[in-house]
């Protein structure tokens, strides 16, 4: 392991030179060195407790096979092939499990010595923020308010363009269950125990006092603990499992962490801006599909969508219980020492009418605490829509005489409330943080916690409609056989229609029926839990104006829609996926402006459209460099065409965790859109291990929430003014169609490639980990079509190739270069310097690169080939080889750069401390799945000492290990 040469108590030769080189960078930064060596040592003696001292001096050996790159060799050293070929079952656990542990801990200290980092670089950058040249580009230096609010200041950027500004602010994060979490949530609560006891040891003054040396026990201790927990998935989750885990990232860490974005913005704001209003709390909200995307995923049905508007509601007012307890011990104001306003006093009595049991308990003891007996009503009404929400198991249930009433009827009841005594306090002159937080809180989570999102596929709208019109026999053929103007044309009588289109109880298929129940479903939502609760329908693989309609019209039978006065409690949202669809989404979107009632119904709505652009389809379908341009021209086209039609436009951005799925820091991602297609509006998904990684500690979300506002605020500002950007336009186009034509030449076109695909990386596999409710095919062919992106992504990442992330780019790069070789290489490096976008761009893909093992990519296509396509095989990867040095080669060609991230020296640090590590691992998850796959096809079965559960069980484990050594999966 790379910090092992820093630690190691045998010796720091013992370990090889990627240790050396990482430990080169570690040696500067005495902070992280300190935490690597506590860390290591407490590791170290769990192994050898658990394991013995034979195990350390096995993964010894084991590490000793990658090159000073941190890579593996290209001819692996035949003693090394032999020791994992017939490395023991137990040892290649234990190996893989060691490897696995030891990854997740460098996580951990690396994001604790990240967030030291960050404060300690802000204060620095924030000294020099007045001196900032107006004219120079240095985004990646304002990523915190107390930089960004003095460099705009510098900058001469007007209070009341800002002003403006921030009063559109609309950030909305999504938190979505695509199966990408890898790690159980018992292994996330230890991974929180250690980070919290590092945090411990950092504020301790002397580090070899008897404080330190308990504290590192306990240490030990916890790693023990860790070591005997299995980390897979016991049992493949439900949807409401789900649900559970996402929510907990809302009660642990970002119900608290909101207020205090708010209060860094509305500080650093005054200092720089002081006359310029701070925005509402609620510039920044929350959504999520976990529960409501039934997009593929059978498993979640109208009941599991009511259950998770339940569960969400009754998460959010157990928290604004536990709050208002807390104020009632805080607010001890005294009628003998403070005034009170009339109003709050009028409330009081109404109050008292309301709950006299209220009244008679506690009237004596807060006879003179007007606050505490406020207080004590609202925590009584509080209760009571909580035991309410408990009685509502079904939506049928609202329509029980013996529901519970008393509590209040809408979070704007509660807010008006606490506002009351908000304003009571600031008639005396009294602060009170704790009510201001709180109602900060309630401003953002009201009564729902995050607004549900509901997604389906288009195909399914069409499918139910057409068996209803089957079924009434009101069209001469079935309606998917119609053209779109017919369909268009059919929808729109229909929506203009007052009568019902379908019948009371039809007979029509589970499916259908089960369509019309979901949109049934959500007016009972809306009805019970406010429209805030679920009020966006996002339809995916959007391709026509009809699909939009054909909503609409469910939405209409289910009374969400009124075709009398064209208005409507739902948002409809499309989601361009594909290239093609990308490619037609503005002309779609202008045909649907020009409908008179869908104007309308915009009107209703804000004039606002949102629209989603799918970063994964479109890149498994075309390639990484193809996906990103036609996004972008997607975004530039429908800005365009909301502004002639006087419309805004929120562009949802459907962002998975990796590169290949359109992941990376979301910073510079922001920035790298059209200026004009954010304007103070944006959302974006947050799902998988991202979640883990920004949400799971208090300090790195607040982090995370403030970059991605200075980011949204800043792209805002600026406007693209690029001398030549028509030519850029030009040349980007070029470089894509380029891109795109090497990507499915080989992906689409080589014969053999499906095959090659399953054979050489762990997909086969990788569906079988209990991850998701979710299958990971849309349909049971082992096809690429069928085939989710997220799956399709990981498989990839397993085995060192990356693919999807990178290929085709070299090859474009090339071929534009090659026209006028030294002209046409410095315009590309004009682009990356000038241009944020095409910065982005190369930029992730030098970081993907730099994850690429190429040599261990090999070793799984010689050792998991078959033999009969084996001569196929080599070819395909001579062809990914080539590509990929091709790559690697232009990318530092256009960044200037000697070797890969050297303008990210603690991204390159972070990648060095594990891609040494991860070659053994890789070996060992060759070697099991061989040795599966040999079991699977009963050719060693009868000799196996194993039974097939046993080695799928160890493969998985290094699916897991080598997940969290690389930091993301799909």
């Amino acid at each position: 392991m790379p910090s092992m040469s820093v630690v190691s108590q045998a010796s720091p030769t013992d370990w090889n030179a990627t240790a050396e080189a990482a430990g080169d960078t570690v040696r500067a930064e005495s902070l992280l060195e300190r935490r690597l060596q506590m860390i290591q040592r407490a590791w170290e003696s769990v192994l050898r407790q658990e394991c013995g001292q034979e195990l350390l001096d096995l993964l010894r050996k084991l590490n000793a096979m990658c090159s000073p790159e941190g890579q593996a060799p290209e001819y692996p050293a035949a003693e090394v092939l032999d020791i994992i070929e017939h490395l023991d079952f137990k040892a290649a656990i234990q190996s893989a499990r060691a490897f696995a542990l030891f990854f997740q801990l460098i996580n951990i200290v690396e994001q604790h010595y990240e967030q030291a980092e960050r404060r300690s670089e802000n204060r620095a950058i924030a000294a020099e923020a007045i001196a900032i040249d107006p004219q120079r580009q240095t985004p990646d230096k304002q990523k915190q308010f107390d930089v960004l609010f003095p460099a705009l200041a510098a900058r001469k950027v007007e209070p009341e363009t800002l002003q403006k500004l921030l009063k559109v602010l609309d950030i909305r994060l999504v938190f979505t269950a695509h199966p990408t979490e890898i790690v159980r949530h018992t292994i996330r609560e230890k991974q929180r125990t250690i980070s919290s006891l590092l945090g411990e040891l950092d504020r301790l003054s002397d580090p070899a006092g008897w404080e330190h040396a308990v504290l590192e026990e306990r240490l030990v201790e916890e790693l023990m603990l860790w070591w005997r927990t299995d980390e897979l998935h016991q049992f493949k989750p439900a949807v409401l499992d789900e649900v559970d885990f996402t929510l907990h990232y809302f009660e642990t860490v970002v119900f608290d962490a909101v207020p205090r974005l708010s209060e860094r913005l509305a500080a650093n704001l005054k200092l720089a801006f002081p006359n310029t209003e701070t925005p509402a709390p609620n510039f920044c909200s929350f959504g999520s599909w976990v529960g409501s995307d039934r997009d593929g995923n059978p498993s979640v049905t109208p009941d599991v969508t009511w259950q998770t508007a339940r569960y969400q509601r009754n998460l959010v007012l157990t928290k604004y219980i536990d709050a208002i307890k807390g104020l009632i011990r805080t607010l001890s104001v005294s009628l003998h020492w403070s005034d009170v306003n009339s109003s709050l006093l009028d409330e009081l009595e109404q109050d008292r009418q309301q709950f006299p049991d209220v009244y008679e308990s506690l009237a004596l003891r807060y006879r003179q605490e007007p606050y505490r007996l406020k207080l004590s009503f609202m925590l009584k009404k509080l209760e009571v829509t909580r035991d309410r929400n408990q009685q509502l198991q079904r939506p049928e249930f609202l329509q029980r005489e013996q529901l519970i009433e008393g509590g209040y009827n809408s979070a704007e009841e509660f807010l008006a409330e606490l506002r009351s005594i908000q304003s009571s306090l600031s008639y005396s002159d009294l602060p009170c943080h704790h009510l201001d937080r709180l109602i900060a809180q309630v401003e953002v989570f009201g009564f729902h916690l995050a607004h549900l999102d509901v997604r389906q596929d288009s195909r399914v709208h069409e499918a139910a409609l057409t068996d209803i019109c089957n079924y009434l026999r009101i069209l001469p053929r079935p309606y998917e056989e119609l053209s779109e103007f017919e369909k268009v044309d059919f929808l729109v009588g229909e929506l203009r229609n007052r009568r019902p289109l379908i019948p009371a109880d039809p007979d029509l298929s589970d499916r259908t029926l089960e369509i019309i129940e979901t949109f049934r479903t959500l007016r009972y939502i809306q009805q019970e839990f406010g429209a805030q609760t679920c009020n966006t329908y996002i339809i995916s693989m959007s391709r026509c104006a009809s699909d939009l309609l054909e909503v609409l019209l469910f939405a209409k039978e289910a009374g969400l829609y009124d075709p009398v006065t064209a208005t409507g409690a739902l948002a409809v949202i499309p989601l361009f996926e594909t290239v093609d669809d990308l490619k037609r989404a503005p002309d779609v979107m202008r045909s649907l402006f020009e409908l008179k009632f869908y104007r309308t119904y915009l009107s209703h709505r804000d004039d606002l459209q949102e629209v989603m652009l799918g970063y994964s389809d479109s890149n498994k379908d075309s390639g990484f460099l193809s996906s990103n341009w036609e996004i972008y021209k997607a975004q530039q086209s429908l800005q365009q065409v909301a502004e002639a039609n006087g419309l805004a436009l929120r562009i949802f951005h459907g962002r998975g965790g990796s590169v290949g799925r359109g992941g990376g820091p979301a910073y510079e991602a922001i920035l790298a859109q059209p200026g004009a297609s954010i304007a103070g509006r944006i959302k974006i998904t947050e799902q998988g291990e991202v979640l883990a990684s920004k949400y799971s500690l208090m300090e790195a979300a607040v982090y995370n929430l403030e970059t991605v506002t200075c980011a949204v605020i800043q792209s805002s500002l600026r406007r693209s003014h690029l001398a030549g950007s028509h030519e850029w336009y030009k040349l980007m186009e070029s470089l894509a169609a380029a891109s795109r034509s090497a990507y499915k030449e080989l992906v689409y076109q080589e014969p053999g490639f499906v095959e090659f695909f399953h054979d050489v990386t762990p997909i086969q596999e990788i569906s079988q980990l209990q991850i998701s409710s979710r299958p990971a095919r849309r349909g049971g062919k082992k096809d690429l079509d069928s085939l989710r992106a997220i799956p399709w992504v990981f498989s990839w990442t397993q085995s060192r190739f990356l693919l999807p992330s990178w290929y085709g780019v070299g090859t474009a790069i090339e071929q534009y270069v090659s026209g006028h070789p030294e002209r046409n290489l410095e315009q590309l490096r004009q682009l990356y310097q000038e241009w944020p976008f095409f910065k982005t761009v190369i930029s992730k893909v030098e970081m993907t690169l730099a994850k690429v093992d190429i040599q261990i990519a090999r070793h799984y296509v010689r050792e998991l080939g078959d033999p009969e396509r084996r001569e196929r095989a080599e070819y395909l990867f001579d062809r990914i080889t080539a590509e990929q040095a091709r790559t690697r080669d232009w990318v530092l060609a256009i960044a200037q750069h000697q070797e890969l991230l050297d303008n990210e020296p603690q991204l390159q640090r972070s990648v060095r401390l594990r891609n040494g590590s991860i070659v053994p691992l890789g070996f060992i998850q060759v070697s099991l799945l061989k040795r599966l796959r040999h079991h699977r096809n009963d050719v060693t079965a009868s000799r196996s000492h194993y039974s097939r559960a046993e080695l799928l069980r160890g493969a998985l484990l290094t699916i897991n290990g080598i997940a969290a050594g690389m930091r993301n999966t799909g």
